[in-house]
């Protein structure tokens, strides 16, 4: 895989801001009382490596090598022992009820198949194990139609991100169960990828 080097390259510089501002506080109230063995799917450039505390193990999952070079270089901002693997979401190398949770955090909008992706999800995951989402989700009206509009230029400039998935829904039609849902909207509202979804879910 070639991956998005330019994307990559310009992902924190661009995020800055947002990610310190916004972003980081969400991230560590979804992460850092996770337990147990951690799958962090899509892990990108590492932003979530801070956050994890009370995880014996996370495994970081990324296929872009621009990515997995820049989260790389981050392992030594973790609290906990992290590895890193190279493999896409929707063929994880993991057995079956192998983790106590998955984390999707800006991932389930560029994955190539997000059913795909769930299903890997809830395979890996142990009875009882957690569901963490962070994700920028389609919007209603007028806002919609912009998400649609805007979609093609999205998923060019920005890794193949999908502005107007219904993401809730993918989760729910997954076999998930949500035990924390909240719909939060922080960013300015001429922003595509706006509102997000911040959530637990467990397997029904």
């Amino acid at each position: 895989m070639t991956g998005h080097p330019v994307f990559a390259a310009l992902y924190d510089r661009m995020n800055g801001a947002a990610e310190r501002e916004i972003f980081a506080p969400l991230r560590a109230r979804l992460l850092a009382d996770l337990p147990g063995v951690v799958l962090d799917v899509g892990a990108g450039t590492g932003a979530n490596l801070p956050h994890f505390r009370a995880a014996t193990r996370v495994h970081a999952v990324e296929p872009d090598p621009a990515m997995r070079t820049r989260l790389t270089a981050k392992l030594d901002q973790a609290a906990v022992p992290v590895d890193v693997t190279a493999a896409p979401a929707e063929t994880l190398p993991f057995a079956d009820a192998a983790v106590d949770a998955v984390v999707f955090t800006l991932v389930l909008c560029s994955v190539a198949d997000q059913a795909k992706t769930l299903a890997e999800a809830r395979r890996v995951l142990k009875p009882g194990g957690r569901l963490a989402v962070l994700e920028h989700v389609r919007n209603t009206g007028g806002h919609a139609r912009w998400q649609r509009l805007a979609t093609p230029l999205c998923i060019w400039l920005a890794g193949g991100c999908h502005p107007n998935r219904d993401t809730p829904t993918a989760i729910e039609q997954a076999g998930f169960t949500f035990e924390e849902r909240e719909i939060l909207d922080p960013l300015p509202k001429i922003v595509p990828t706006r509102p997000w979804l911040y959530a637990t879910a467990s397997v029904r």
